[in-house]
């Protein structure tokens, strides 16, 4: 989907993937973003006809953005240990400085089981694309000997994924940034030695 969006709708989208991060799907209704946006509700559901639509959008966007900062990482480092650690500080940096304290595709995937199919299947969506990069990240480094691997990079790079995911949701309960590179620093220390 690549839909231009217009001015306002894109300020619904932004607003709506604050809200996202912050609580989840459950966590906000039409009303919240009438009032931060400065419109009806009704003009809300004439950009996006349903709550289902609007989060479906957003994280198709969402998707979009990370698919192409992977490959922007790929192409201009093509490094995997210089890769890995660029997307690491990516999360360490946006958590610091509140830009984007949770990956919202994390926050939705607790609420997997109650989601519109069409949001799910964007949520599951993202899991593969990070899984399928992380994979192709840590094949790479063990191919030309960066990293030591214990486990197929597939099951590695799922592993890293939950260690990242996991770090962010400990930086929050502690209300500290610097629990993220506590634990996740460690776990790709002992894949280079």
């Amino acid at each position: 989907m690549t839909t231009e969006l217009s001015q306002k709708a894109s300020e619904i989208v932004a607003y709506t993937r604050r809200l996202l991060a912050s609580g989840g799907y459950k966590s906000f209704s039409y009303a919240d973003i009438a009032e931060q946006v400065q419109i009806r509700k009704a003009s809300i559901h004439h950009h996006f006809p349903s709550k289902a639509e609007l989060v479906r959008t957003v994280v198709t966007q969402y998707r979009a953005e990370a698919r192409e900062g992977m490959r922007m990482l790929d192409e201009k480092l093509n490094d995997p240990l210089a890769e890995l650690n660029a997307y690491v500080d990516y999360w360490f940096n946006c958590i610091k400085d509140g830009s984007a304290p949770f990956c919202i595709c994390v926050m939705l995937a607790v609420e997997l089981p109650v989601l519109p199919p069409e949001v799910a299947a964007e949520v599951t969506g993202h899991f593969h694309d990070l899984s399928d990069w992380l994979t192709s990240l840590l094949s790479r480094g063990e191919r030309s000997g960066i990293f030591q691997l214990k486990e197929t990079p597939a099951v590695e790079g799922k592993a890293l994924m939950a260690t990242v995911h996991g770090a962010m949701l400990a930086a929050r309960a502690y209300d500290n940034p610097e629990v993220f590179r506590q634990i996740v620093r460690p776990v790709i220390e002992n894949m280079t030695r």
